[in-house]
């Protein structure tokens, strides 16, 4: 599994703050209408306020649409196979910027039409220059008998399980299982990087992580619709026990997934060593 990477908790915080330090830019836009706001609320002057408020407003609406885009467009470039998004967030910030920079210089501050009408236009202009368009081409490559769609579905559908765990898991107080829960979600994920990497053994990989993933889902609901105080300590070693055999399992599924992977690589060597001789 050459292209599979090994998984990472702080993958996900890392992301986000690349996306976060990437719209930074465009929240700067806030400071100078937040002190105009101010000084028109200092001042009484009521249509000031309520127009900086309003100017204020629909730039802060832009930086966070944006964000979400840029969420958007760095899931789709780190995933091996993605959809392109539905929702085209950063054209919809890129009209959205121009038209508050429109309003905010035409409406509140007062300037021509002509001159707020050009502005908004390369307002919008630079947000396509500086920040990209939406990625529009689905990353569906060829997986031979295995359909790209099938494949989506089952990561999208055991990460959706995953989730739900990890939400659950919040009201989980008993260290150790937390632990034991937190390496297990984790060693999960990284089956299904696996698999998204070299999709061929999804089909055996998906009853697997079903079955595994489903019986960790509803063992937790069982444990936080009661109080941690009234379960036992014969209960909870039972716990201990069966995610640690849960993680073993998982381990085993990884080992084979990568010993698949290494047979058909001696494979394809054993066939080039046949043509160079031929």
């Amino acid at each position: 599994m050459a292209k599979a990477k090994p998984y990472s908790p702080n993958t996900a915080s890392s992301a986000s703050k690349s996306v976060s330090k990437k719209g930074t830019l465009l929240y700067l836009f806030l400071v100078p209408l937040f002190v105009a706001v101010i000084l028109a609320l200092l001042q009484t002057n009521i249509q000031a306020f309520l127009l900086n408020s309003v100017a204020f407003a629909l730039f802060f609406l832009t930086a966070k649409i944006s964000t979400r885009g840029f969420m958007q467009e760095a899931e789709y470039m780190n995933a091996i196979l993605i959809k392109a998004p539905k929702v085209p967030y950063k054209t919809i910030s890129g009209f959205l910027l121009g038209g508050s920079t429109f309003f905010t210089t035409w409406i509140a501050g007062g300037k021509p039409f002509i001159s707020a009408l050009f502005l908004g236009s390369i307002a919008t202009l630079g947000y396509y220059l500086f920040y990209g368009f939406d990625p529009k081409k689905d990353k569906l490559e060829n997986l031979g008998d295995v359909s790209a769609e099938f494949v989506l579905e089952t990561i999208n559908e055991a990460r959706e399980k995953l989730g739900n765990i990890e939400d659950h898991m919040r009201q989980i107080k008993d260290e150790t299982l937390f632990e034991n829960l937190t390496v297990a979600i984790g060693k999960a994920k990284n089956i299904l990087e696996t698999i998204q990497a070299d999709p061929k053994d999804i089909r055996v990989a998906r009853k697997f992580l079903i079955v595994y993933i489903d019986g960790i889902g509803k063992v937790i609901d069982s444990y936080v619709s009661m109080d941690e105080k009234d379960i036992n300590s014969e209960t909870k070693e039972k716990l201990y026990l069966l995610m640690q055999d849960i993680d073993t399992r998982f381990d085993k599924e990884l080992e084979r997934l990568k010993n698949n992977n290494q047979f058909d690589l001696d494979v394809h060597i054993d066939v080039l060593k046949e043509q160079i001789k031929n």
